[in-house]
């Protein structure tokens, strides 16, 4: 597996639809829902259903493009922006999904998980509406820049989601750290970070590539929160629920942490 060279994230071509393909979709042969699809989704509706998250502005950092992670935000969030480090990503889902054109990626499987989870079956329609108007903006950022969509200057966000963009497009923990303290400059003092992160991976796959991911452990990734002045609210992991050699985490964790300096 190592002997394999590994592209990166932000810099080589990402294939989003295959992304979501291999590990999105609501085909049966699809090995991972119950982690990147019920495990997110489950712990959001907890978080946001205490009430303890609230605001008007939620900036989303999210690898590929993935939505689903949002229908639980949308119900308290009025104006998302969603940031993308790759231009295709953000071409996908302006065009396709946001834009209801032919041969989009379908999300109606997740509609099923939102209505097990809230109980409101005669709204999934509306919520997905609710959805594309509370997404406002969608920007294409830079990974150089300390103000991560220069010279765009955006308002400090009461919430940031981040799903396993921090994985992917750092290099080792230093890295991580500096490209953590970037997303922090995004939230408001009190605003809430929710980060999703896959333990103990080196790589994963979208269609024929095998891109870069950084290995780390619960115990880094709740370090790094602290040192950037961060207090942990929730934390849940979970231990790999699928076999697939498409990518090669052993849990995926999920952490709530407001910001106290």
């Amino acid at each position: 597996m190592d002997s394999i060279p590994k592209k990166l994230y932000h810099i080589h071509r990402f294939n989003s639809r295959s992304h979501l393909e291999f590990y999105l979709s609501g085909k049966e042969d699809m090995v991972f829902g119950e982690d990147s699809l019920k495990f997110p989704m489950m712990n959001l509706h907890y978080v946001f259903s205490r009430g303890f998250i609230c605001g008007n502005l939620l900036i989303d950092l999210t690898m590929g493009s993935v939505i689903h992670h949002l229908y639980s935000a949308s119900n308290i969030f009025q104006d998302i922006i969603i940031m993308k480090f790759s231009e295709k990503c953000s071409m996908a889902r302006r065009s396709s999904w946001q834009g209801d054109r032919a041969g989009a990626f379908s999300w109606n499987h997740t509609k099923t998980s939102v209505e097990e989870l809230e109980g409101k079956s005669d709204q999934i329609q509306d919520k997905e509406l609710n959805l594309k108007a509370s997404i406002k903006h969608i920007v294409t950022c830079n990974l150089e820049e300390e103000n991560l969509t220069h010279p765009l200057v955006l308002p400090l966000a009461d919430c940031v989601i981040s799903e396993g963009l921090l994985d992917v497009i750092s290099k080792d923990e230093e890295d991580y750290m500096r490209n953590l303290e970037k997303v922090s400059n995004l939230l408001k003092i009190g605003g809430h970070l929710i980060l999703f992160g896959l333990l103990n991976t080196t790589y994963i796959t979208a269609g024929a590539d095998r891109f870069h991911m950084m290995k780390y452990n619960e115990s880094f990734v709740r370090s790094a929160l602290s040192r950037l002045g961060f207090v942990i609210d929730y934390c849940a992991a979970q231990r790999r629920r699928n076999v697939s050699d498409l990518i090669d985490y052993s849990h995926i964790i999920f952490i709530t942490a407001h910001k106290e300096k």
